[in-house]
């Protein structure tokens, strides 16, 4: 998507910051940056536990901003994702706090069971 293209090269000072801390894959989760879900683009998401962050500068508490804010986030949980905001000042306060925040949600939405190298034995076939 186009869009989300160039949101990759426009990242801001806190998403930059963040960036660098999630590409480094904490604690094995694997996250990517300005990710297209049309119509929207996420931050960031990792597709494993189906989360979506999203860093908000002051402009999401003006205006409409919180309003749309709502409906973006109502249409990505019917698209399966779960939405977690973190503030841009955050992020530049307290970047390890926010990085171990997300690290917890993503345990927590973590699927119970993994996938697994291929479909059970079917009854009655032989297990070695």
């Amino acid at each position: 998507m186009k869009r989300a293209r160039q949101l990759r090269k426009e990242m801001s000072l806190p998403e930059v910051l963040l960036w660098r801390e999630l590409r480094q894959r904490p604690e094995g989760f694997k996250f990517r940056k300005q990710f297209p879900q049309n119509p929207y683009v996420l931050d960031f998401a990792c597709l494993e536990t189906r989360l979506g962050i999203e860093v908000d500068g002051e402009a999401h508490d003006r205006g409409d901003r919180p309003a749309r804010d709502e409906r973006r986030d109502a249409y990505l949980q019917e698209l399966g994702f779960t939405v977690m905001r973190v503030p841009a000042r955050e992020v530049l306060k307290n970047l390890e706090g926010v990085v171990l925040g997300i690290v917890e949600q993503c345990r927590r939405l973590r699927p119970l069971h993994q996938p697994s190298a291929g479909p059970p034995p079917r009854s009655g076939e032989d297990f070695s």
